[in-house]
């Protein structure tokens, strides 16, 4: 039987590994099994499902440490749990079938808030998904395309996993209740049966559509609002667009990671950008068009004698959000000729010497 998922391997962490840590190692996975650039790739789908289950326990604290202290009392060490009377699960048992009936959820449910608990039926679980979005899209606000694989009820079946026109028993496993009881470190785990997938009863023929399992995975597609001055890891929820469960749906959080962008950087609110001019026009003074982020222009006027590395602010030209706009930051970079005809050089060479320059 398999032995229940470890979440640390599952991203690539040790055990010890910080936040930090084990957001980067998220968005890295992510990014690479996302289903929009993995289209038609089930392997990469179900890799990235895992991905983001992981990750969805262990960044947060609270549940990292009951997971923490799951691991401690045996649950990961391998092999077949062992029932509470000393037996094994029995041949039948394959938590690999259920999907989300399987998860940590329940085993916590089970351990930590009491044995006598049944598992959720009600609103589906909230998912995460990681959004790339351009840059001038997350400074200034706008709509993106999201793809989510979410799980649904059977069309066909309607959730009972039967096909049309069979019949049910009695599950003989759980003997109706929906429910078996195996041992976990010295705890008593209640988990849904996996013969009937914790419905009680078993049809005579299964479902074609969703093989039994009364439900199946969709790709769900949706258009998101980027707000205004979106930074790299800004999270949005959206009610109620997760999977569905039995009274509604889950939530789906939406986890923004953002573009580097050719021209613009940013520091905070403040957009940083760098212009390239040449020596005689840092020389004599210039002026410049400059590009926003909004892609208007405005005229910069660069003084005579400006040095490398020089900044130029542009008030009110930065990123608005929440009624507070930054500035943009100009830096020149001044460019010297790589090679002179021996005409440019005398002229510089004399220059050079009117103006007591050494060379």
């Amino acid at each position: 039987m398999a032995q229940q998922k470890d979440y640390y391997r599952t991203l690539g962490v040790p055990e010890a590994a910080t936040a930090d840590e084990i957001k980067k190692a998220y968005r890295r996975l992510a990014k690479k099994y996302h289903p929009d650039r993995n289209q038609g790739d089930k392997a990469a789908g179900e890799r990235f499902k895992e991905i983001s289950e992981a990750h969805s326990v262990l960044s947060d604290a609270e549940k990292r440490t009951q997971y923490d202290r799951l691991r401690k009392y045996g649950a990961f060490a391998g092999g077949a749990p062992r029932s509470p009377r000393g037996g094994g699960a029995g041949p039948n048992v394959k938590f690999e079938e259920f999907g989300g009936f399987g998860g940590l959820g329940d085993l916590f449910s089970s351990i930590f808030g009491g044995e006598g608990k049944k598992p959720d039926t009600g609103r589906g679980e909230s998912v995460e998904v990681v959004v790339t979005i351009p840059f001038r899209v997350a400074a200034l606000g706008g709509k993106v395309p999201v793809t989510v694989p979410v799980t649904e009820s059977c069309p066909t079946c309607h959730g009972s996993g039967a096909a049309p026109g069979a019949q049910f028993t009695t599950c003989a496993e759980c003997k109706g209740s929906g429910q078996v009881s195996f041992g976990y470190g010295g705890f008593a785990v209640k988990r849904p049966c996996p013969a009937c997938r914790g419905k009680g009863r078993i049809p005579s023929q299964r479902c074609g559509t969703c093989q039994g399992a009364g439900d199946v995975r969709v790709e769900k597609r949706l258009m998101i609002d980027v707000p205004p001055g979106t930074d790299d890891g800004t999270r949005l929820r959206l009610k109620e667009q997760g999977p569905r469960g039995a009274s509604g749906a889950g939530d789906l959080i939406v986890a923004f990671q953002v573009e580097p962008d050719r021209f613009f950087a940013r520091d905070g609110l403040d957009v940083i950008c760098r212009v390239p001019i040449n020596v005689v026009q840092a020389t004599l003074g210039t002026r410049l068009k400059v590009r926003t982020v909004d892609g208007k222009h405005v005229v910069l006027k660069v003084p005579p004698g400006t040095q490398p590395g020089k900044k130029f602010r542009i008030k009110g030209q930065g990123i608005e959000k929440n009624g507070a706009r930054g500035d943009q930051l100009v830096e020149v970079e001044i460019g010297v000729p790589g090679k002179l005809t021996p005409d440019q050089e005398a002229k510089l060479k004399a220059f050079a010497d009117a103006a007591g320059l050494r060379y």
